[in-house]
C-alpha cells in the first residue's frame, strides 16, 4: 500500500496540516506512514467531533470500532449518551440565554460602566 504524504492526506480529508500532525500526536491517528486508510479514519474523526463527541470518547469509538467484542449496541449507548450530554448543554445554554436578558432588561445602556448593572453583576458572589 503506498504511503500518503502529509499534505496529501490533509487534502483528501479537508483539514490542514496542523491538524493531522495534532490527531496524530493524540493517538487518533497512525504515526506516518500514512496510508488510504488514514484519510478515511480522518474523515471519522472530523465527522464524530461535529456531532459533539470529545476526542477522547472518539478515541474510545476508535477503539470500539476494532474490537471483535463490540456490538452495535455498543455504539448505540455512546450515541444515546451524547444526547443527553446535548441535551444538558442546551439546558445549560437555554439559562445562561435567561439570565442575559434578565441583565440586558435591566441596563439601559445609559449609566457609566462604573454603573453597569450588567457589570455590577457578574461582579457579584451569588450569581
Amino acid at each position: 500500500m503506498k504511503s500518503l504524504t502529509i499534505g496529501r492526506l490533509a487534502k483528501q480529508a479537508g483539514v490542514n496540516l496542523e491538524t493531522v500532525r495534532f490527531y496524530e500526536r493524540r493517538g487518533l491517528l497512525p504515526r506516518p506512514p500514512r496510508s488510504a486508510d488514514a484519510a478515511r479514519r480522518l474523515r471519522f474523526i472530523r465527522r464524530a467531533q461535529d456531532l459533539g463527541f470529545s476526542l477522547t470518547e472518539i478515541g474510545e469509538l476508535l477503539s470500539l470500532r476494532v474490537s471483535r467484542r463490540t456490538t452495535s449496541a455498543d455504539i448505540r449507548t455512546r450515541a444515546e449518551a451524547k444526547i443527553v450530554d446535548i441535551e444538558a448543554k442546551i439546558k445549560s445554554l437555554e439559562s445562561m440565554k435567561k439570565t442575559l436578558r434578565k441583565l440586558i432588561r435591566v441596563c439601559d445602556g445609559c449609566s457609566p460602566v462604573a454603573e453597569c448593572p450588567i457589570l455590577e453583576s457578574l461582579d457579584r458572589e451569588d450569581v
